[in-house]
């Protein structure tokens, strides 16, 4: 009587288990389009990032530019204040 028991109990967790397994297998080609979806957007993020970091050095590169214009522009119009 313990036997059946014991083996029913173990049935039940099989049967338990087997269900779970079969949930998530069903569900592994739904995740796989949102794992491709996520590497996709990873990799727009990264090439955004990469863009992000030309746009500040020309940024940077414009300032210094601008801060050469405003120097020049200062000595032209001390020179003619001057003259």
């Amino acid at each position: 009587m313990v036997l059946w028991i014991v083996i029913g109990v173990a049935v039940l967790g099989l049967l338990v288990l087997a269900l779970a397994a079969r949930a998530v297998l069903a569900r592994l080609p739904e995740l796989a389009r949102a794992l491709r979806r996520l590497e996709d957007r990873q990799a727009r993020a990264q090439a955004l990032g990469d863009e992000l970091a030309v746009l500040q050095e020309r940024a940077e590169s414009v300032r210094q530019q601008t801060v050469v214009t405003q120097q020049r522009i200062e000595v032209i119009k001390a020179a003619r204040g001057r003259a």
